[in-house]
């Protein structure tokens, strides 16, 4: 089930990164010129999670999530478009929630919570982050 839920994270992580880098360049103009990054993942969430992120080349990586809060920080090379966060997990309480942010440069650029469902499955995937060019 575990490598299920990993493969699924992935395969949903760059399908929505394709989807959301089309056109959203739109508030990116006033964002921070920054590249340093920052996720955040917290919440009540007692299931078992998994978290997929770019990391500093853009390349993404999967992690088990051991406890909460989680956080990972970088700087992103210059050749990294963007940064996403997405974190799932099974096996939790119906209503337990987990919360997502993305911050570049010290600002949230990127927030979501989400809530665990009937089955105590959760899937919180804030929106990708694009480095202005």
């Amino acid at each position: 089930m575990k490598s299920i839920l990993k493969t699924l994270a992935f395969v949903m992580t760059l399908a929505f990164t394709a989807v959301s880098c089309s056109s959203d360049n739109d508030d990116n103009n006033s964002a921070p010129a920054s590249r340093d990054v920052k996720y955040e993942i917290t919440g009540n969430y007692t299931g078992q999670l998994d978290v997929t992120y770019m990391e500093k080349s853009g390349a993404p990586l999967i992690e088990d999530v051991p406890s909460l809060p989680w956080t990972k920080e970088f700087t992103a090379d210059a050749d990294s478009d963007g940064a996403l966060v997405h974190t799932s997990g099974y096996g939790g309480v119906a209503g337990q929630t987990v919360t997502a942010k993305v911050y570049v440069g010290g600002k949230v650029v990127s927030e979501l919570t989400g809530k665990a469902d009937s089955e105590g499955i959760i899937v919180v995937h804030p929106k990708t982050y694009i480095f202005p060019r």
